[in-house]
């Protein structure tokens, strides 16, 4: 008899594996009985990773949009499965344990039925925590081993890995292959091993499409017993996602094994569905490129859940870094450019950094360091001058075990900077917090939501929530949708098609340089062509109509103001920390006091005082986005 081969549709990671955001809840549940009508699902991937925050950033509550999305399939027996990052959950960052427990019982009450957990660094003492949680919740706990190519990632290491985790009480074992560079060959010897050593135990493969391995990686591991597969669909499959449906299907059927057939009417419905999301407002955060595969990817290995928003990173920094490269006579790079160079650098500092997986968050991390790198020593500076303090943690080993060594060049930074290398369980630096954030909900007069999912909603992500609950994260969200329709209507409207007099191309900003000094000009065009116009400081909401009214320097207060400056670009904030107190005009600051963070692509980067003095301005509100070199505050 056949061996059946059941397929998972990965709804949620074709999206993110895409772009920024995933559809509202009006779009999931319109296309959920399409996807059931396809008849070829076992599993449905319906919450978990990203998901939960990219509601909040839009301004949709996440916990409505998981009990509607799950619903249907619940109804149907389609099983729904989550992702979660071990000891971070489903953030960025990690969580204490009693967060995490209330997830587990928080998801299978909203409808989700297996927990796929993975930790980064497949430390197994961040997951004993998620196999105990979910099984505690009654739901079914699925391990996975982050596939990675080292010389410490061999086969025995992911067979130990795989028996460790069941002895754990792990009910699955899921092939993470988050990049799609694992070999076929050995991901169906370690998918054999698994399962002659434990043959009752299921086994899902989950890979990426883009460096080309995809479809031999399918077929070995399902010759080597794999139960289930994770698969895409039109038009968000391949590129940085998945292998489709279609052609998974057609492989396997020829290979001999049972697979279910597809309703190709169905099939076209959801396509057509998704495509109508896409035009909607999803593809406004889509990078074209990202619907290209690219065989330049099996050097860094950087996963295709992460490709989507990595454009996006680059083509900031990349803006940045002209800006700063014209403004010292420099040739400006392209975006093509900034790639290759930040590609080879994160093949370089990978093993220096002890060969951490390239999975969220530590795919981020590294890709960020190497960024950082790249964008330093292009201004002539140092590798290694700027590294966030989540990768510091890392690389300190308080988000875990690393695979291999740290390089000694950063050991001895490290002990520069006065920082300590951790070897203990890295849950212990976490206490438990639930009962602060209860005091929150009800100094707020929030509703604590049904079965405490509000509660959770604010312990996981505290600053996405407040934004959410104020109504800043809606208003910030459709605002950039605006803007970004209205720089699509202007380049179709001024598209090299289009026969336009160059006096109507009307710049809306300049920067010019007034004694010195650099300003952002904003620039309208009224009825009265000699209205002024209006120079704005970039970085605070300081007018600089003292050159036009006759001001000199010498009004000036005669002591001198000192100016802290952003070192990079991204969010300003205060604290990131709740115990943190933000700083204040009157404040006296110190050299190496801290003012503030960045949060720069997901990480936050300590800004410190480079001088002493009183703050007597301060330039920026909480959340505000920066630029390398706006002012941050002003000491005297």
């Amino acid at each position: 008899m056949a061996k059946q081969i059941g397929f998972s549709l990965v709804y949620r990671d074709m999206w993110q594996s895409s772009g920024k955001y995933v559809p509202r809840v009006d779009q999931l549940k319109a296309v959920a009985p399409a996807i059931i009508d396809m008849g070829c699902f076992a599993r449905v991937e319906t919450n978990g990773g990203g998901f939960e925050q990219i509601n909040l950033l839009f301004g949709e509550n996440p916990n409505i949009a998981v009990r509607e999305w799950t619903k249907p399939f619940n109804e149907a027996g389609i099983q729904t499965h989550m992702l979660e990052r071990g000891l971070n959950g489903i953030r960025m960052t990690p969580v204490p344990a009693d967060v995490r427990r209330l997830m587990f019982h928080v998801k299978k009450k909203q409808g989700t039925n297996l927990a796929r957990s993975f930790d980064g660094l497949n430390d197994v003492r961040n997951l004993e925590n998620s196999i105990k949680f979910a099984k505690e919740a009654g739901m079914i706990s699925q391990a996975a081993l982050c596939i990675t190519v080292s010389p410490v990632h061999t086969l025995e290491y992911y067979t130990q890995l795989a028996d460790t985790l069941i002895e754990m009480g792990a009910d699955e074992i899921c092939l993470k292959d988050m990049a799609g560079i694992g070999r076929p060959v050995s991901l169906g010897k370690i998918v054999k091993n698994i399962k002659t050593r434990h043959p009752h135990i299921p086994v899902q493969y989950h890979g990426h499409a883009a460096p080309g391995f995809q479809m031999a990686s399918i077929l070995e591991v399902a010759q080597a017993g794999a139960d289930y597969i994770d698969v895409a669909m039109e038009p968000l499959s391949w590129g940085t996602a998945h292998a489709d449906v279609l052609a998974v299907q057609s492989m396997l059927k020829d290979a001999g094994f049972s697979v279910p057939d597809i309703n190709m009417k169905a099939y076209m419905k959801v396509r057509s569905l998704t495509q109508s999301f896409i035009d909607d407002f999803l593809g406004y955060y889509i990078n074209p490129k990202n619907r290209l595969m690219n065989s330049l990817l099996i050097g860094p290995g950087l996963p295709g859940g992460m490709m989507g928003s990595l454009m996006a990173d680059l083509e900031n920094n990349l803006a940045s870094l002209n800006r700063w490269l014209v403004r010292n006579g420099k040739e400006e790079l392209t975006l093509d450019d900034l790639l290759l160079k930040l590609f080879d650098e994160v093949a370089y500092i990978w093993p220096k950094v002890g060969y951490p997986p390239l999975v969220t968050p530590f795919s981020q991390y590294v890709k960020n360091l190497a960024l950082m790198n790249v964008i330093q020593m292009e201004k002539g500076k140092e590798r290694w001058s700027i590294i966030a303090d989540n990768i510091w943690d890392m690389i300190l080993g308080k988000s875990g075990k690393l695979p291999g060594e740290v390089a000694p060049e950063l050991v001895a930074l490290a002990k520069e900077q006065g920082r300590e290398f951790y070897t203990g369980n890295p849950q212990d630096l976490y206490p438990d917090q639930l009962n602060e954030f209860r005091e929150e909900m009800k100094r707020n007069n929030w509703d604590f939501g049904q079965d405490d999912e509000e509660l959770f909603e604010l312990a996981m992500h505290p600053e996405q929530y407040r934004a959410y609950k104020s109504g800043e994260a809606k208003a910030a969200f459709e605002k950039d949708l605006a803007e970004r329709k209205a720089a699509k209507m202007q380049s179709d409207e001024y598209a090299p098609s289009v026969s336009v007099q160059q006096n109507d191309f009307k710049p809306k900003k300049l920067i010019v340089t007034v004694d010195g000094e650099e300003y952002e000009v904003n620039i309208s065009y009224p009825d009265n062509d000699d209205a002024d116009d209006e120079f704005v400081k970039s970085g605070s909401d300081i007018a600089a109509n003292e050159k036009k009214s006759g001001n000199n320097p010498s009004s000036a207060p005669t002591e001198k103001i000192k100016e802290l400056v952003a070192p990079l670009e991204g969010k300003f904030f205060f604290t990131k920390d709740p115990s943190e107190k933000p700083i204040n005009v009157g404040d006296k600051v110190k050299k190496g006091d801290v003012i503030g963070y960045i949060e720069s692509m997901k990480t936050y980067n300590t800004i410190a005082a480079e001088e002493e003095g009183t703050v007597v301005e301060i330039c920026v509100s909480n959340g505000d986005s920066v630029f390398e070199d706006d002012v941050i505050i002003k000491l005297q």
